[in-house]
């Protein structure tokens, strides 16, 4: 089959475009290398025909998703500091480039798995969160991934299959430190030998994903009968800021104490997902443990 990985020379989108090149399929990727990197797709560079192309150019992209059989669109701007600092940017990208790529994809008929966010939930007060939650996004990131999920159902009312998965902290091989979350900016300094930085008091509670377990859920979405929906895309096991920084720490050998600085803007305070959707729907689950994910990075620093 042909499948567009938008973002494919990034975190997530390069290890899709790895699983699916390994399974024999035609990959196209389109990536404005602005956050991606081609060293991320160099072992593939060979097999994949590569766009240099944003997903805000809607005629750029149009002969691109041309004969497509279905679209992995992971193409987005990621950081929560970042995005008070440039909201317009983030909702041409994230929302409207997004729109471009449900309005492609309805006009070339492929479905679409998309990337969405943890973060259009902001901060909530029954846990564990299911998809019908209130969303509240406490960032100008959060809020342009919630107007993507209303374009993609604006475009599935009118025939399109898209599904939106509500990523939970990913973390993997390949993340960028400047515009990640919290392991690979603790990886990053523990490397140097230098402790890592909290921001806040460390309580905070996150649910850690390993990257190939995200790869795995966009395809079983990809191959399900699903047509429409969003889902919650999470490990089940909850970790507070301070127990990851004991993890690696402990993990690296060092002797270091954390350091800790003020609480980041836009930060949500818990973070943990009822996966029944992705269970019921998708026959998905997690494979790797945070501690398993964790041993698979840092021979990698």
């Amino acid at each position: 089959m042909k499948f567009v990985v938008t973002g494919g020379a990034g975190f997530i989108g390069s290890h899709l475009a790895k699983f699916l090149i390994k399974n024999n399929h035609q990959v196209v990727i389109i990536d404005n290398l602005i956050r991606g990197t081609l060293n991320n797709i160099s072992e593939i560079k060979d097999n994949v025909e590569f766009h240099k192309v944003d997903i805000s150019n809607y005629n750029e992209i149009d002969s691109v998703v041309d004969s497509a059989d279905g679209i992995f669109h992971e193409a987005a701007l990621a950081s929560v500091p970042q995005s008070f600092k440039e909201p317009e940017r983030y909702h041409e990208v994230n929302a409207i480039g997004s729109e471009n790529i449900f309005k492609l994809a309805k006009k070339h008929n492929a479905k679409v798995v998309f990337a969405s966010t943890s973060s259009v939930y902001g901060d909530q007060t029954k846990f564990p969160v299911n998809e019908n939650a209130q969303t509240n996004p406490l960032n100008p990131y959060g809020q342009s991934k919630l107007e993507a999920e209303k374009f993609a159902s604006k475009y599935a009312s009118d025939g399109l299959k898209v599904i939106g998965l509500r990523y939970f902290n990913v973390f993997g091989i390949g993340q960028n430190p400047e515009y990640a979350g919290v392991i690979p900016k603790f990886m990053e300094r523990i490397s140097q030998h230098k402790p890592p930085t909290i921001e806040g008091d460390g309580n905070n509670i996150r649910s850690f994903t390993f990257v190939d377990d995200v790869v795995q859920a966009n395809i079983l979405a990809f191959q399900s009968n699903v047509n429409h929906e969003f889902i919650n895309i999470a490990s089940e096991d909850m970790t507070s800021i301070n127990e990851l920084a004991k993890i690696m720490i402990e993990m690296s050998g060092l002797n270091l104490k954390p350091i800790y600085v003020e609480p980041r803007k836009g930060d949500i305070k818990k973070s943990n997902a009822d996966i029944s959707k992705a269970k019921q729907l998708l026959k998905w689950n997690t494979k790797i443990t945070l501690e398993e994910g964790l041993k698979k990075i840092f021979p990698k620093i």
